[in-house]
């Protein structure tokens, strides 16, 4: 399976996110392109010039601050633009340039994307996303505020926009961005059907693991991708891995206390009779929000009792961020922390160490993201004291020394 998906990768060069559906193209506006290209002009210019301005308006704002359009990614698609492109997006005076991609994933960390997505079913729409981040809030045309009634925020615009304002998109460079699109496009290639990953065990396939990094105690910390959200087909496994490893608490960083109850079955799996603290984080690592209940949900586990467990959806970058920040405190390398955040890309997409690939994953996500918190220039350094910068940040977010201790102690014991 692993050398299919490898092969898979390969062919993914010139992928350009073709799909079934219609696109939800109400209030789109093109600008008529009235110039020509001359007979000196390459095929490449010739090409971008012939790609008109799209105008488009906001359909939504997700709970992670996903701006979505209102022209759907068939439409884009018909006007020439394609993945790998380099556009601009305006909106008002607010400019960005960012490459078209299927995937949050398909940018570094911190970076923007347009992404034509795909969806199980349904029309693929088109959505301005950050990697780890709001683009709403970077962009600064709305903030994202809690309210007591479902789905628990809202989003409030910044004076000068609403939900009126117009988006403009246009081409800045043909496949500009081909050469790193090859590198970060892997979630084509994965599937979440059990049977395409017949070479994994089911705590594999469920991204479950213990995490083993110097300091740990022997089945203390656990981590997954969601043992209740069906979305990944995925949850039945982690939850038996749940259940076998003998977790008691868990650290639930995708959902609200509501929405997770109300996932079907909830109330007969084996997650429901933990303790658990239900913290519905944002995707934006460095924002007060997520640096606030990424505090709750560390203090919850000082005053719980383990084995403890931390998932995400995925299990993947929310999860491996807080992970990751656990195996620093308690005296992993760099070398450790990188090898366990990876086991995910190993695991969903069949990403092999020692590849190209797998290094640039890991410098432009775990690596980069621990070297932001922690304001170093490398955790690869020989020098950097990452335990020390780990335990600085903590008390940075909020918690006390003596939590601290506290999750240090309960981390190291063995069950």
């Amino acid at each position: 399976m692993k050398k299919l998906i490898t092969a898979m990768l390969c062919l993914m060069i010139a992928v350009c996110g073709c799909g079934a559906g219609q696109s939800g193209a109400d209030g789109i506006g093109t600008a008529q392109n009235t110039e020509q290209a001359s007979a000196g002009q390459s095929t490449e210019q010739v090409s971008e010039q012939s790609v008109p301005e799209v105008e488009a308006g906001i359909s939504k704002i997700d709970k992670y601050g996903n701006i979505f359009l209102t022209i759907g990614a068939e439409a884009m698609e018909d006007l020439g633009y394609e993945t790998a492109d380099i556009i601009r997006v305006r909106i008002k005076d607010i400019e960005s340039e960012m490459p078209i991609g299927t995937s949050y994933t398909d940018a570094d960390s911190g970076e923007p994307v347009c992404c034509f997505t795909r969806p199980a079913s349904g029309p693929r729409s088109v959505a301005l996303v950050i990697n780890s981040g709001s683009m709403a809030e970077v962009m600064g045309i709305a903030r994202k505020q809690p309210i007591d009634e479902e789905p628990g925020y809202e989003w409030q615009f910044a004076d000068g926009f609403d939900e009126t304002a117009a988006v403009f998109v246009s081409m800045v460079q043909k496949q500009g961005y081909a050469e790193e699109y090859r590198m970060h496009q892997i979630g084509g290639v994965r599937s979440n059907k059990r049977s395409d990953y017949a070479d994994l065990s089911d705590e594999e396939f469920a991204n479950f693991r213990a995490v083993t990094t110097t300091g740990m105690g022997c089945g203390a910390l656990f981590r997954s991708s969601s043992p209740i959200n069906p979305a990944l087909g995925r949850n039945d496994e982690a939850d038996t891995a749940l259940l076998d490893s003998m977790v008691r608490t868990v650290m639930n960083m995708a959902d609200s206390e509501t929405v997770m109850r109300r996932y079907a079955d909830y109330s007969l799996t084996s997650y429901a009779g933990c303790d658990i603290i239900a913290l519905d984080m944002s995707m934006d690592l460095s924002s007060e929000d997520f640096r606030q209940k990424l505090a709750r949900g560390f203090s919850f586990l000082t005053s719980h009792e383990g084995p403890y467990l931390i998932h995400c959806n995925e299990g993947k970058d929310r999860t491996g961020y807080a992970a990751a920040i656990l195996e620093c405190l308690m005296g992993a390398d760099a070398e450790e922390v990188i090898e366990d955040y990876m086991l995910t890309y190993r695991n969903f997409y069949g990403i092999e160490p020692g590849s190209e690939q797998y290094e640039e994953i890991a410098d432009k996500n775990i690596a980069a993201n621990l070297e932001k918190t922690f304001r170093i220039s490398s955790i690869r350094d020989k020098d950097a004291d990452l335990q020390g910068c780990a335990e600085a940040y903590l008390k940075e977010i909020g918690l006390s020394g003596e939590e601290i201790s506290a999750l240090k102690e309960r981390l190291s014991r063995s069950y």
